[in-house]
């Protein structure tokens, strides 16, 4: 199948100018990209999708996905954890729900039961389910004695030996990322993201392994120990880092070429925002997200100054945070980090392809077809990205999940 794209301002992820032009999809992939009014006008297509001027942009990742948090758009949960076979439903709807709200590719940030990512990345990837492209995860690792850690064995059991023996039940499940939780959590033990978890040997010890065993290291750290640790292990990402000092700073530029950081504000601004009924305690969280979002307000645009690349991603799936929402960062991105739309984008799609280490987040010829096409302009006010009914194409794989209501013959 070949389908033109004609008519249309490309936004290419790379953070030019968008430019009226023409995009032919071939199969899976981008055959040409071209500029100009009448841009690929002699190119033969079995479809032609005329796009009036609106905007035809890289589908977008989310850096920091939870899809077993129950909580989308479409469903709210207001209980955690989920019997088994509810959480097989929720993680399936928020995977559709993801790629609905042009979502097209996502990294696991951790999951709520062993295996089941695993199993979904491999429905999506057969076409047996709609959803983004997934680096699966399996359940978050808290080593033995840590808060709300109650057992041992191989997904929290103390020392190297422990820790190998987890990462090899990672390879041999099909894991992508094992997500690492080396610090704790202000917003639901105030006082523990100062605390690390894990000792130097252990996380020396998971680093060797990943790089072993093939597989890439996510890590939830808050403070300038943890983050030593995450970056002494080779971590593909790192998570929030709200309290990094300036030795941490430069660890992490040090590091640009090989660790991402996403500092996932969707879960605080989310958290500030939430008017709770009167049973429901919120003010440790509150409390944490006032603190997080100052300190990271003057943290994130060093570190982009910097070089360091800085992805979107916030910890959706709270009842309070729903999945559907997570193209809010764009916009929090520039409100509170001082990002114009152009570079909010590019850390959308450009930089969460990298992420991906696949060829994903451009517009740009060889690349897989995983584009939007938008009702307006993007790169003047990425809010608009919020409303899904402004998607009026969403083309996974070359495959349109949602076609324009008029598409030329």
């Amino acid at each position: 199948m070949r389908t033109l794209i004609r008519h249309a301002r490309i936004f290419d992820g790379s953070g030019e100018a968008a430019r009226v032009g023409a995009v032919l999809v071939d199969g899976q992939r981008i055959a040409a990209v071209a500029y100009g009014d009448d841009a690929l006008n002699q190119a033969v297509a079995d479809r032609v999708i005329d796009a009036a001027g609106m905007t035809l942009m890289p589908g977008m990742v989310e850096a920091h996905a939870h899809l077993t948090w129950g909580s989308s758009v479409e469903k709210i949960y207001h209980q955690f954890i989920l019997p088994p076979e509810e959480l097989k439903v929720a993680a399936w709807r928020n995977a559709r729900v993801l790629l609905d709200h042009g979502f097209t590719s996502a990294y696991s940030a951790g999951a709520l039961g062993d295996g089941i990512e695993v199993e979904l990345a491999r429905a999506i990837a057969a076409g047996e389910t709609p959803g983004p492209r997934l680096v699966p995860s399996t359940l978050e690792r808290s080593p033995e004695g840590a808060e709300g850690v109650e057992t041992g064995g191989v997904f929290n059991g103390r020392g190297p030996a422990a820790m190998r023996a987890f990462m090899d039940y990672c390879r041999a499940q099909g894991i992508g990322s094992v997500k690492l939780v080396v610090s704790g959590e202000d917003a639901l033990k105030p006082g523990t993201a100062q605390h690390v978890l894990y000792t130097d040997e252990e996380m020396a010890e998971a680093g060797r392994a990943a790089r072993e065993l093939g597989l890439w290291i996510a890590c939830h750290a808050y403070y300038p120990k943890a983050i030593a640790l995450a970056l002494g292990a080779g971590a593909r990402i790192i998570y929030h880092a709200s309290y990094a000092d300036g030795d941490a700073a430069d660890a992490m530029v040090a590091a640009k070429e090989s660790t991402f950081y996403a500092p996932s504000p969707g879960v605080s601004i989310a958290a500030l925002e939430a008017t709770p009924p009167p049973h429901i305690d919120m003010s440790a969280m509150k409390a944490s997200a006032a603190e997080r979002m100052a300190l990271e307000a003057r943290l994130v645009p060093a570190l982009k100054a910097r070089g360091v690349k800085i992805l979107i991603g916030g910890d959706y799936g709270f009842p309070f945070n729903p999945i559907g929402r997570n193209a809010r960062d764009l916009a929090i991105f520039v409100e509170h980090f001082g990002y114009t739309p152009a570079e909010a984008l590019v850390a959308a799609t450009r930089l969460g392809g990298e992420l991906m280490a696949l060829e994903v987040g451009q517009v740009r010829e060889g690349f897989l077809a995983d584009l939007l096409l938008v009702d307006g302009d993007p790169t003047a006010d990425v809010a608009i990205l919020q409303d899904k009914t402004r998607l009026v194409m969403i083309m996974q794989d070359g495959v349109l999940h949602k076609a324009p209501q008029a598409m030329a013959a």
